[in-house]
């Protein structure tokens, strides 16, 4: 015989916590959220909505939502703003984007928002400071810790979400240069993309980070100094260096001036000794050394490159 409304109201009743006992359990259960815990698994441990209404009348408890409810303070720290974004927003919602990012331990950039995704088919609802994101294929959710999407997926939603190419490059970038994920698995996420209203800028950046010689060998330097006003350079050449780093060494012979263009590794393990090394060496042969990351050559190239310009001009006037 199935169970009546009473029996099961006889159960809780049987279980239900009071007091002091009832602040610890609730204490332990919120600290693995970051200081809170959702309404549901206060039931299942026995804190029916009539102990949560006493907690919250003291002031020791806060609703924050429907189903959040915030343990011995108001003020949510950063990790239960994302369980908080999770639970409220709808079922089998997923953090996202640079929340998703800085979940998974990214650091160096500060989120505004939280991005939330959710399946476009299922119940949602709108959440003050979060972003939502509705999604007819929804990427696979990792649920150790706060449910959210993978490394490499985050990426791709970050970058494309962004306020400015600027921003959507560094989303690329810091994670690349935390060693979050690999490029293989980024190039491997980024070819299921099709579309993207960054596609052609994207396309080149993850190539940058990903794939270096292939990218540095599709920038013309030499086209780029012309249009500044910079003679045709003396040497150019595409090199592999140790761990796979690739830069464009660029000279001008006629007055010394190296320009060295670092590839998307250039940040990566032991590699900066290896530009420290290699730049020194030549400054101490008397060459000036001008260093460009090859994402700077997609973001501000104009910029880079006068001043490759005026320091050409300035060592020109020296040699008169």
């Amino acid at each position: 015989m199935d169970p009546t409304a009473a029996d099961v109201a006889a159960a809780s009743a049987r279980r239900r916590v009071y007091g002091a006992d009832r602040r610890r359990i609730a204490a332990q259960l919120a600290a693995d959220h970051g200081g809170v815990v959702h309404r549901r698994t206060l039931s299942q441990y026995g804190i029916d909505r009539d102990g949560i209404r006493n907690e919250v009348a003291a002031g020791r408890w806060f609703k924050k939502g429907l189903h959040t409810v915030a343990v011995g303070s108001a003020q949510l720290t950063t990790p239960a703003s994302w369980w908080h974004a999770v639970w409220e927003s709808g079922s089998e919602a997923r953090l996202d984007g640079a929340t998703a990012l800085l979940a998974n331990g990214m650091t160096g950039f500060t989120a505004s928002i939280i991005d939330v995704a959710v399946p476009a088919a299922t119940r949602h609802h709108r959440v003050e400071g979060v972003r939502l994101h509705l999604q007819r294929r929804p990427a696979p959710v990792l649920r150790a810790g706060v449910p959210r999407v993978s490394t490499e997926v985050a990426m791709i939603h970050a970058a494309q979400w962004a306020v400015s190419d600027r921003q959507a490059a560094l989303l690329i970038c810091l994670p690349m240069q935390q060693r979050m994920t690999s490029p293989a698995r980024l190039a491997l996420a980024w070819r299921g993309v099709s579309r993207s209203a960054r596609r052609t800028f994207l396309s080149n950046v993850v190539s940058d980070v990903t794939d270096g010689a292939h990218s540095l060998g599709e920038l013309d330097f030499a086209r780029m100094a012309r249009r500044v006003g910079l003679p045709m350079p003396s040497r150019q050449a595409v090199r592999t260096g140790p761990g796979g780093r690739v830069y464009l060494d660029v000279s001008w012979d006629d007055v010394g001036l190296v320009v060295e263009i670092d590839g998307g590794h250039h940040a990566l393990a032991l590699n900066p000794i290896d530009d420290a090394l290699r730049q020194n060496e030549r400054v101490v042969a008397g060459d000036r050394v001008l260093r460009i990351p090859v994402i700077g050559l997609r973001l501000a190239p104009k910029e880079f490159l006068l001043q490759a310009r005026r320091l050409y001009d300035a060592l020109s006037g020296l040699r008169r």
